[in-house]
């Protein structure tokens, strides 16, 4: 099959293109630098140069593919230290870009990465953009089938807790304790969504993804040992305090309530509401694997 990706060669996006150039399937993968040309080639896939805010390029890139994968993050939105940014906004624009491109280019089977908390606008902070962009491409014609997939809390995420724990010595967010929690490894998300592209398509389904499920405390003693500081703390603190804190080292006003009110709603577990009413099985990464790869990366900095 010809597909194409968006997303470049991201942390699902490259073992994404992989596997399915192992599997044998044409695959164009979207980039918006130059510069990655040469790896995603590497990789046996063809580049394609160009924005997401583009709805020309991305309506000429997608014209015959048989299935188009869409994803969007905050990073392409803009800079989260840029206080003039309105990510939410941004994101919506990059939906409806997709939305217009899938119509002009005759795209009938589309897999989206969205996140566990699009089911509902409001509640879960930041994760309004993923619920917009989920809302957008609902509208296409229902001739269009889309695979909706949900993952969790990425793994790779907790990579932005390494500046912290170097300075401040320790974790520090709005929520913790013992209170299990669902994570996901970017390999395992990138597995589902080959699976599901060779699974037949019909209508509108949704699909969560996670690999495993521990507490803020056993993520604290796996990275601590893992970076050899076994009495690392997962410091809880108010979301006020951790609101200021995030104002003044200067993030965007939006992502720093967006982000709080994310947390606030895993400490919580009302995030989790829909996820548990559609469990899916884990898949191969646990938290012990990632806690290698934290390593690494705390190591390397």
């Amino acid at each position: 099959m010809n597909i194409v990706l968006t997303g470049s060669i991201s942390n699902v996006g490259k073992p994404l293109a992989q596997e399915l150039v192992k599997k044998g399937h044409s695959v164009t993968v979207i980039t918006s630098k130059a510069e990655r040309i040469e790896a995603i080639e590497s990789l046996g896939a063809t580049a394609a140069v160009g924005s997401m805010f583009d709805a020309d390029f991305l309506a000429a890139t997608f014209t015959g593919a048989d299935i188009v994968y869409l994803m969007e993050t905050l990073d392409a939105a803009g800079d989260f230290f840029d206080k003039d940014v309105d990510f939410i906004g941004a994101i919506s624009q990059i939906g409806e870009n997709y939305k217009q491109a899938v119509l002009r280019a005759g795209v009938y089977q589309i897999v989206h990465l969205s996140s566990i908390g699009a089911h509902k606008k409001h509640g879960y902070g930041i994760l309004e953009f993923h619920y917009n962009v989920e809302t957008i491409l609902g509208q296409l014609p229902r001739d269009v089938s889309i695979k909706f997939i949900r993952p969790v809390g990425f793994f790779t995420n907790l990579f932005g807790l390494i500046r912290t724990i170097k300075t401040k010595g320790a974790i520090i967010s709005n929520y913790g304790g013992y209170k299990k929690e669902p994570w996901v490894a970017p390999a395992d998300i990138a597995a589902v969504i080959a699976e599901e592209m060779e699974n037949p398509f019909a209508g509108r389904t949704i699909r969560y993804v996670a690999s495993d499920e521990v507490s803020p405390n056993e993520i604290t003693h796996a990275l601590g040992k893992a970076i050899g500081k076994p009495d690392l703390q997962w410091q809880v603190v108010p979301d006020e305090q951790l609101l200021n804190n995030w104002l003044s080292i200067g993030f965007n006003s939006q992502i720093a309530h967006g982000f709080v009110e994310l947390q606030a709603s895993q400490g919580s577990g009302v995030l989790y509401e829909d996820y548990y009413r559609h469990e899916p099985t884990l898949g191969k990464v646990k938290l012990d694997a990632f806690a290698k790869q934290f390593a690494a990366a705390y190591n390397a900095e």
